[in-house]
């Protein structure tokens, strides 16, 4: 399959990155006439793939300065390295244009190679991958420190929680907002972000913010460890975050006993290597779940802004698996009944409980 070059459907635009790449070519081995789309993400950033003549290849991050700050991301990249993360290298970086050169660490993704798997190896495979992750994590978290990232606190969690009401309920689902309704998620969101806070003694890690499949990238043999991109967002905050993240995935789903092992092998990885993730599993994993259900919350009001503000309508189409991973959350835990039914009024569906805890 032919790939076209990229489309740029401002002019002034298109005439800035060809000089900018034109005078980066010579220091780099860059084959101008070569770049063709990399990727896209649900932000403004485009990423395009360039051939080098030495037969290996770059990433070109295109990140309009009026809608994307690219600092963040060469903060991170550079802890990441420190780290001993396998993360994109910056080779140059234009602040005022937008535009950045990058090592180029494979073009295949945990996801799809997951997913290009015949059914009979597709479960191993994961195996192996998702091990391979949970190894990059604790590695990560290893390196953290405290007032290096932003803190992941109240004010964050808050503004990220309001998405869903704002952006899921009322844009997308067109139900009103009112005093009643505000109340009781309200008071379903303060406990969602008590346990978030709070849980485990409150242990502080660095956090990736999108740990998932999608945003890591599988090497070539003999190269070094799962790829991780995507971590500009990255903050300071609660250790059951990625590790959530990483087994609730938006666009893959997996069998409660496939994420029980891969978050008890986590946790025992983690433990040993001292992180603060405490001497109960039953604990750890229950902060997990009120973690994720953070997140599904949060990824729901997304998903509805990038259809109706942001014009991309294929997130919305994963909307189901996140009502899934939530409910079947509020199912498990008795003071989350009440945001079970919530949701089901939502959706339209039957209210049926059966708590375990």
């Amino acid at each position: 399959m032919t790939v076209s070059p990229p489309v740029w459907p401002d002019a002034a635009r298109a005439g800035a990155f060809s000089a900018w790449l034109q005078a980066h070519a010579p220091d780099h081995g860059l084959l101008p006439d070569t770049v063709r789309p990399a990727s896209a993400d649900a932000s403004f950033r485009r990423y395009f793939r360039v051939l080098t003549a030495g037969g290996g290849s770059c990433i070109i991050m295109d990140a309009p300065p009026a809608q994307e700050d690219c600092a963040p991301f060469v903060k991170v990249a550079e802890l990441m390295a420190d780290a001993g993360l396998n993360a994109p290298r910056v080779l140059a970086w234009d602040r005022a244009q937008g535009f950045m050169l990058l090592s180029d660490l494979g073009a295949r993704t945990m996801l799809e190679v997951i997913e290009q798997q015949p059914d009979a190896k597709r479960t191993e495979r994961a195996y192996t991958l998702y091990r391979e992750a949970v190894d990059a994590l604790v590695t990560w978290q290893l390196a953290s420190r405290p007032d290096v990232l932003p803190p992941y606190d109240d004010a964050l969690l808050s503004r990220e929680l309001a998405l869903f009401p704002d952006w899921y309920v009322e844009k997308h689902r067109g139900i009103p907002i009112d005093g009643a309704l505000r109340g009781k998620l309200d008071g379903l969101f303060a406990q969602i972000k008590d346990s978030n806070l709070n849980s485990l003694g409150g242990a502080r890690v660095y956090v990736h913010r999108d740990f998932m499949p999608r945003n890591l990238m599988v090497p070539e043999s003999g190269e070094p460890g799962l790829g991780v991109l995507d971590f500009q967002d990255a903050v300071y905050g609660p250790i059951s975050y990625d590790i959530a993240s990483l087994l609730r995935d938006a666009f893959i789903s997996w069998p409660e006993d496939f994420v029980l092992e891969i978050t008890v092998r986590y946790w025992e990885q983690a433990r040993k290597a001292g992180l603060p993730v405490g001497d109960d599993f039953g604990e750890f994993y229950r902060a997990v779940e009120w973690m994720g259900l953070q997140r599904h919350l949060k990824i729901l009001g997304i998903f509805a802004r990038l259809t109706l503000r942001d014009g991309k309508p294929k997130y919305l189409a994963d909307t189901p698996r996140f009502i899934t991973y939530a409910r079947s959350t509020c199912a498990r835990y008795r003071a989350l009944g009440p945001l079970m039914v919530l949701l089901d009024e939502i959706e339209g569906n039957e209210t049926r409980v059966g708590y375990t805890f």
